[in-house]
């Protein structure tokens, strides 16, 4: 029986987004040989060096191949001196996941083994959690819309809608369900700030009716200063945590410091037809060309990937592909042999990468 195949559109993007790409897809090329799963790679072009040289940022043609893939793989874009005449940065992420509405931002947080912690607690060691940010709405429906009124006052509207906080709270306990089936303790958090503004009690109202139809799951509150404060103090308590928009923006970046950093952050964009995987940092323009760049959040991306694809194409081989990914990661950095620069090691891209690839 000829394998099943999965079109993959690669959106490579600016700066160390492509070499870090470049250093994945060859592990996901590995991965299918023998397998009964195959990957279509095609790149489509977007990002801030496309817009310079265009004016475009996302093509047409790009996200109508985004729309009619299985999965989107991404690397990074954006680039600091080149922004919109309104000042912001250029973000085409921004726009997909609006266009393709991908309401969910995973965010994974796990301590992996060999990798230097900033916290001393042992049970640091521990840290294994998901924030989910829901990424339509929230401060960010403001972007592009913002006034400015005399060069006097400036306003952004936060906007929170039952539809949207109904979805996001739902993926939310179904992703504690499946981490329960696999030993983790089954908590929600909504994270909010629900004692000031009256959004943030709605969106809060909505997890508590939500939180009902998902009885096997523990449904916890926290407020927003408080979770920064107890992502410190006790990360290791923390399962799956829910939020608004601009709140999860930051908070993913604190998670991803507390595993060792940017590099080593996977994330995804998940909607009910559509899924975009990418690593958690920028393009990072002051290490751009020099091979520095460390790849694992991008091939921990591709596993997300994989695993998604799993999911939704009911492909147990897709899954086992995801979880090879990750023991393969694992090894390499318990072994203490492969140390990328941000930890003062030598070690950059294609070392990485190609440790990760032996190991597979």
């Amino acid at each position: 029986m000829a394998p099943t195949t999965y079109n993959i559109a690669v959106l490579p993007g600016d700066g160390i987004g492509r070499e870090v790409i470049e250093a994945t897809l060859p592990l996901l090329d590995k991965l299918q040989h023998g397998a009964n799963f195959a990957f279509r790679f095609a790149t489509h072009p977007a990002g801030a060096l496309h817009y310079q040289a265009t004016g475009d940022a996302l093509p047409v043609a790009t996200l109508a191949a985004a729309r009619d893939a299985d999965a989107i793989l991404f690397g990074a874009m954006g680039w600091p001196e080149i922004r919109y005449p309104d000042g912001t940065e250029i973000a085409p992420q921004l726009d997909l996941r609006v266009e393709l509405e991908l309401y969910a931002g995973v965010r994974p947080a796990r301590a992996i083994p060999g990798i230097r912690l900033p916290l001393a607690d042992p049970r640091a060691r521990e840290i294994d959690l998901v924030v989910v940010r829901e990424s339509t709405e929230g401060l960010f429906a403001s972007r592009g819309k913002g006034t400015i009124e005399n060069d006097d006052e400036a306003r952004d509207t936060m906007i929170i809608t039952r539809r949207g906080s109904e979805r996001v709270h739902d993926f939310a306990f179904r992703l504690a369900q499946r981490r329960k089936s696999r030993g983790r303790p089954g908590r929600v958090t909504c994270v909010d700030k629900a004692n000031v503004f009256r959004s943030m009690a709605f969106f809060r109202k909505i997890f508590d009716e939500r939180a009902r139809n998902f009885p096997d799951i523990e449904a916890r509150h926290h407020y927003i200063d408080a979770t920064a404060l107890d992502l410190i103090r006790k990360p290791w308590d923390f399962d799956v945590l829910v939020t608004e928009n601009m709140f999860g923006d930051i908070l993913s970046d604190q998670t991803a410091a507390l595993i060792g950093g940017m590099g080593m952050a996977p994330s995804a964009d998940i909607g009910d037809e559509h899924a975009l995987f990418q690593p958690c940092h920028g393009s990072a323009p002051d290490i751009a060309g020099q091979g520095k760049a460390n790849p694992t959040a991008t091939i921990l991306s591709a596993a997300l990937m994989l695993d998604w694809l799993a999911v939704k194409s009911a492909d147990a081989a897709l899954a086992h592909a995801a979880q090879r990914i990750e023991q393969a990661v694992d090894e390499v950095f318990a072994s203490g042999q492969i140390i990328p620069f941000e930890f003062g090691g030598r070690d950059g891209t294609g070392a990485i990468a190609d440790a990760v690839a032996l190991n597979l």
